[in-house]
């Protein structure tokens, strides 16, 4: 029979306190934020706010890059330049001041539009939206049509007559078409008013599903159509069409907050300034 240990009541207590007072300590760490500091070079911290923004404006084929070699790539740069920034002396070129100076202006317009943009795409104003460009829709017509192109008018007037002959219309595209729909039996698909040259679109709409066109010349040659059906072009839903007119509202909504804020800008461009445009060249100026 194993043998007991004789634990008093006190010690048992003492354990359990102790116990307690271990669990209490161990906190969460707190969660990183853009002020986390990782790094302090003489004095001036590097957060990891400065991290991630170095990150964003990266070029697209180093954003693939594994994670790891990322963060320690871009926080050895950021302590190399907080480590020359500092050994500067004397006064920062004109060069240096303006540009900070024309990014800081950047920057904070950006954050202008964005803050507009964020608020302007609502379920209300997309629903107006397209309500306004599509409750009124009137569905075009729309053709599939076959043709066969050939060089001449006299080829066009030969095929014209082998197909009223009793010829295949596809099999006859395959053997004669010179453009790069004849593999596929002259099939054009469908379309819409607008999408074929004038001159091959008029002959389009004269004819009945079935029937074959005479020859009918544009700048590509001599073509022979045949008109395989016809229908009314689908209305588009508001979920096919939502990015489109999301993208449209932002645009306006981004033109109209550069017009307002600059119409309300007290803006003063001297009359009598004469400046030769070209000499935005002379980058020595900023010297």
């Amino acid at each position: 029979m194993p043998k007991l240990l004789n634990i008093s009541a006190s010690a048992v207590l003492a354990i359990t306190i102790a116990t307690q007072g271990w669990t209490q300590d161990q906190t969460e760490p707190e969660p990183p934020t853009a002020d986390t500091v990782v790094a302090v070079v003489d004095g001036v911290e590097i957060s990891l706010g400065h991290m991630i923004a170095a990150r964003a404006s990266l070029p697209p084929q180093y954003q693939e890059l594994d994670d790891k070699v990322l963060y320690d790539g871009i926080l050895e740069q950021l302590v190399q330049q907080s480590a020359l920034a500092q050994s500067y002396e004397g006064e920062l070129p004109a060069r240096v001041t303006k540009s900070l100076e024309n990014e800081r202006r950047s920057l904070t317009a950006a954050e202008v539009v964005e803050s507009v943009l964020a608020k302007a795409v609502t379920e209300d104003v997309l629903q107006a939206r397209y309500d306004g460009q599509y409750g009124d829709f009137d569905p075009q017509e729309e053709f599939n049509a076959s043709h066969i192109l050939v060089e001449t008018e006299e080829e066009a007037i030969a095929v014209k007559e082998a197909i009223d002959g009793g010829a295949d219309f596809g099999n006859t595209a395959r053997e004669k078409s010179t453009g790069p729909s004849g593999p596929g039996g002259g099939e054009l698909g469908w379309f819409g008013l607008g999408m074929m040259v004038p001159s091959f679109e008029a002959a389009t709409i004269a004819l009945s599903p079935g029937e074959v066109s005479a020859p009918v010349q544009t700048q590509f040659g001599w073509h022979i159509i045949k008109l395989n059906e016809t229908r009314k072009a689908e209305i588009p839903t508001l979920e096919d069409v939502r990015e489109n007119l999301a993208n449209e509202i932002r645009q306006e909504a981004a033109q109209n907050a550069i017009k307002e804020a600059t119409d309300k800008a007290d803006v003063k461009i001297p009359a009598d300034l004469e400046i030769d445009p070209a000499i935005l060249k002379q980058v020595e100026l900023l010297e």
